[in-house]
C-alpha cells in the first residue's frame, strides 16, 4: 500500500496469519479531507476506509456513501447492515488505518450503549406470525374487493367500495414492502430481497431498486437538500425556513409559492402516485435497464387488468385503477410526509451525529391501534429512523428509552396527534411560502 499523507506508522503490531505488521494510524482531520466524489474515506468503528473505487459497486448505491464521505459513518453503517460480520470482512480490503482521535461525544456514547442494549434485548428480531398475519390480511382484502364486484355487480356504490378496499390493500402492501426493504423481517439478504421484489413489484407494480435508491438516501441524510430525494420538490413546493429565503433573494422559482399551502391539495396528494411515481419508476427501470423490476411491474398490471377487465372493460379498468391510486396517494402522502416535512430542512448536516440528525428531522404520531395500522407503524418515525432494521412491532419497547435519552441531552422528542401532524404540513407550506414571497419582494 502506498503511504498516504497524514498517515503514521507505529510500532504496535496486529496478528495476521501468525505474522505481525506495523499498525497504520491516521487523524480524523485527515479523514475529513477526503470528502469528494473522486476521493472518499469513511470512519467506521475507529478505522478509516478508502471507499472511492468501491462506491460504484456498493449494493446500496454510490450516493449514500458519498453523503458520508469524510465523516464518522459508524452509526449509519451499524444501522443499515444486519450482516455486519460479513461486511466487516470485506472492509478489510479498503482499510487505510486506525483513527487515533475519532469524535466520540457523550451523546454518541449513550446512543451506542442504547443500541447495544437493544441488540441484547432481542428487539431487532422479528415475529414471523405478525408479518404472516399482515400479509394474509392484505390478500384477504384484495379477494374481498373482487368478490364484491363479482357478487353484487358494478353499481357505483359497489365500485366505490371496491376502490376503497383496494386502496387499503395498496397502502398496507406499501407498509409491508417497507418492512422487507429494510431487512427487518428476515436476518438474511436473500429472503429480504426476494420478498421485497414480490411485495413492491408483483403486489404494487413498483421497483425494488428504485425504492432502495431513494429511500436509503432519505434515511442516511433526512431533510437535507441534494442528499434526501424526498425533499427535492422545489419545482412545486418550497419547504423549511432557509430554502424559501434563498430562492426568494435570487428570484428563483417556478410557482406562486405564497399559495403553495392551497395548491398542495391539487398538486400534492392527488398526483404523487397516479402521475409522478409512474413516470419516475418507468424512467428509472429503462435508464438502468432493470428488466427484472420492469417485468414484475408489468406482471402486476397484467394481473390487475385480467381480474377487473371482465367487470369494466379496458378503459373502465384503467379508470378503476386510477381511482384506486388516487385514494391511496392521499393516504401515502399524508402519512409519509407528516413526520418529516414540517421539521428542519437544510443543505448541510454540519457533521451532526446520527441521533441528533434523525431527531431533528423526524417526529412521532401518538400510538393507538388505529394509528399503528393506518401508518404501518410509521407513527414511530423517530425509532424507525434510529433503528431502521428494527421490526415495527418492537418500536413501542424502545420508544421510552429514546425519549429518556432526548431529555438527558436536551433534544426535543416530538410526539403529535395524527391531526396535528397532518395540519403541520399545511402550516409549514404557508409559512415557507410567505418567507419566499417576502424575500422575493424584499419585504
Amino acid at each position: 500500500m502506498l503511504p498516504f499523507e497524514g498517515i503514521k506508522m507505529e510500532n504496535g503490531t496486529k496478528a495476521k496469519n501468525g505474522h505481525s505488521h506495523a499498525i497504520q494510524t491516521v487523524t480524523f482531520e485527515e479523514v475529513s479531507k477526503h470528502n469528494k466524489k473522486d476521493d472518499q474515506w469513511l470512519l467506521i468503528n475507529g478505522k478509516a476506509y478508502d471507499i472511492t473505487n468501491f462506491a460504484k459497486k456498493h449494493p446500496g448505491g454510490a450516493k449514500i456513501l458519498n453523503h458520508y464521505a469524510g465523516e464518522d459513518a459508524t452509526d449509519a453503517w451499524v444501522a443499515f447492515h444486519n450482516d455486519k460480520e460479513k461486511v466487516g470482512k470485506f472492509l478489510q480490503s479498503l482499510y487505510v488505518g486506525d483513527v487515533v482521535d475519532p469524535p466520540l461525544s457523550t451523546l454518541k456514547k449513550d446512543f451506542r450503549d442504547l443500541r447495544e442494549m437493544v441488540v441484547k434485548s432481542g428487539w431487532l428480531k422479528s415475529d414471523p406470525w405478525f408479518y404472516l398475519f399482515h400479509f394474509f390480511h392484505i390478500i384477504g382484502l384484495e379477494v374481498l374487493a373482487w368478490c364484491l364486484l363479482w357478487y353484487f355487480g358494478t353499481q357505483w356504490y359497489i365500485t366505490l367500495a371496491a376502490i376503497l378496499i383496494l386502496a387499503t390493500v395498496q397502502a398496507q402492501a406499501g407498509w409491508t414492502q417497507h418492512d422487507y426493504g429494510h431487512h427487518s423481517v428476515f436476518p438474511d439478504l436473500k429472503r429480504s430481497h426476494l420478498f421485497h421484489h414480490l411485495t413492491i413489484g408483483f403486489m404494487k407494480g413498483a421497483s425494488s431498486h428504485w425504492w432502495n435508491f431513494r429511500h436509503f438516501q432519505h434515511h442516511a441524510k433526512p431533510n437535507l437538500i441534494k442528499k434526501d430525494p424526498d425533499v427535492e420538490i422545489a419545482y412545486l413546493f418550497l419547504i423549511g425556513d432557509k430554502l424559501p429565503v434563498e430562492f426568494g433573494k435570487k428570484k428563483k422559482g417556478f410557482m406562486p409559492y405564497q399559495w403553495q399551502h392551497e395548491y398542495f391539495f391539487l398538486l400534492g396528494p392527488p398526483l404523487l402516485l397516479p402521475i409522478y411515481f409512474h413516470f419516475e419508476i418507468i424512467y428509472f427501470c429503462l435508464k438502468r435497464r432493470d428488466w427484472l423490476d420492469l417485468g414484475l411491474a408489468i406482471a402486476f398490471f397484467m394481473r390487475f387488468f385480467y381480474c377487473y377487465t371482465p367487470f369494466f372493460g379496458g378503459w373502465g379498468t384503467f379508470a378503476f385503477y386510477m381511482g384506486m391510486r388516487f385514494v391511496e396517494s392521499h393516504w401515502f402522502t399524508w402519512v409519509t410526509q407528516m413526520s418529516h416535512l414540517p421539521n428542519e430542512v437544510d443543505r448541510d448536516s454540519k457533521n451532526l451525529d446520527w441521533f441528533t440528525l434523525q431527531l431533528r428531522s423526524s417526529c412521532n404520531v401518538k400510538s393507538s391501534w388505529f394509528n399503528d395500522w393506518f401508518t404501518g407503524h410509521l407513527n414511530y418515525q423517530i425509532e424507525h429512523h434510529l433503528f431502521p432494521t428494527m421490526p415495527r412491532m418492537n418500536y413501542h419497547k424502545v420508544a421510552p428509552l429514546v425519549e429518556s435519552l432526548c431529555k438527558k441531552h436536551g433534544i426535543e422528542y416530538r410526539n403529535k396527534t395524527l391531526y396535528t401532524a397532518c395540519a403541520d404540513i399545511i402550516r409549514m407550506l404557508k409559512k415557507s411560502g410567505q418567507l419566499w414571497y417576502d424575500a422575493y419582494y424584499d419585504k
